[in-house]
């Protein structure tokens, strides 16, 4: 194995609707880049993905998600020869195995403590190098004194909880953001509801939040700032009180959380970013894996909540009056990213 030039081949969950796997492999990718600058970096992604067709590394198109496609992928770690395949909540034992088989160091990714679970069980532990759970320890919780035995006798280290994974923001990239979207630091509202591919029986949750971003700017005046995603799908709408941006890359998009008063997000890896840079936030559950992490947040009362169909804009000024009478930020989380750069750095030693 080069070591100089790694080459590694990212399997993350991929489809019309969500992208939190595929922005987080995008995150480490990046940071891999800044670590390895020669290395070979490849990614699989499902053909329903709209960015699939926007990913910067070198991008194989699916006929759908890198788990149902066992033979395609396993063919693809044949011609490519991986030094490391990163299963983002994604793939089969089958496709773990033949990674494993040409030579390549097995990651799995996990999010929530059943893709956890199946991460450990006995086949798949058995041929995983390393499994991370992108999962503060206090929402998924400790895994149970079962399956630390279980792994201890297959000889399998305990899963590592790495928490959010995002890169940590810049002052200079974050001041050319303001400049360019003409906003003052701490002084506006960023609206988000996650990959912008997520619907109810009302249309697509983004178009929600930009309602309410429009009603939380008429009765505050505050700027607020739209994020509709890489997954929408309609025409971006317009307005003179919120600023409309389609997507952002996440260094970006974390420059522009750190500046906010204040944000409204779906319950997905955002919420978790928030909370690390210790904003206040909204949270509001867009899928069905997010409900029960959004609650466990809710010990932290800088994190409030309300369903899609509740008034957000009432929670969000009322988030912001009870954040202008608290000093409460004591949540304090490890740098997922040093982690996940520090074990690739084990692992290809």
């Amino acid at each position: 194995m080069d070591l100089s030039a790694p080459k590694f081949l990212f399997l993350p969950v991929s489809s019309a609707e969500g992208c939190g796997e595929y922005m987080r492999s995008l995150i480490i990718a990046d940071a891999i880049m800044d670590k390895w600058p020669d290395a070979v970096i490849h990614f699989a992604i499902s053909q329903h993905a709209s960015y699939s067709k926007d990913c910067p590394y070198y991008t194989h198109v699916l006929e759908d998600t890198p788990t149902k496609l066992v033979d395609v992928v396993n063919e693809l770690i044949s011609n490519f020869k991986p030094s490391v395949v990163i299963f983002d909540a994604s793939g089969r034992k089958v496709q773990m195995q033949h990674a494993k088989s040409v030579g390549a160091k097995v990651i799995f990714i996990s999010q929530h403590r059943r893709k956890r679970a199946r991460g450990m069980k006995i086949g798949r532990a058995k041929v995983t190098d390393s499994h991370w759970v992108a999962q503060p320890e206090f929402v998924i919780g400790p895994i149970s004194w079962l399956d630390r035995k279980k792994l201890q006798w297959i000889r399998s280290a305990e899963p590592i909880v790495i928490g959010s994974v995002f890169s940590a923001p810049d002052p200079i990239r974050k001041n050319t953001l303001l400049e360019k979207y003409g906003l003052l630091d701490q002084s506006y509202i960023l609206f988000n509801a996650g990959s912008g591919g997520h619907q109810t029986v009302k249309g697509f949750t983004a178009d929600t939040f930009w309602s309410e971003a429009e009603r939380v700017a008429s009765k505050t005046g505050l700027k607020c700032v739209m994020v509709f995603g890489p997954n929408y799908p309609s025409p971006i709408p317009t307005s003179d009180s919120v600023i409309s941006i389609k997507s952002l890359e996440n260094k970006d998009f974390i420059c522009l959380l750190e500046g906010a008063k204040g944000s409204v997000l779906g319950g997905g890896d955002t919420l978790l970013q928030a909370i690390s840079l210790r904003k206040p936030v909204v949270a509001i559950a867009v899928s069905k894996d997010q409900p029960k992490r959004i609650k466990a947040c809710q010990k932290l009362d800088f994190v409030f909540s309300c369903s899609i169909d509740d008034e957000i804009s009432t929670t969000t000024i009322k988030m912001l009056e009870s954040v202008e009478n608290s000093d409460s930020t004591s949540f304090c989380e490890s740098d997922g990213l040093s982690l996940v750069i520090k074990d690739l750095s084990r692992l290809l030693a």
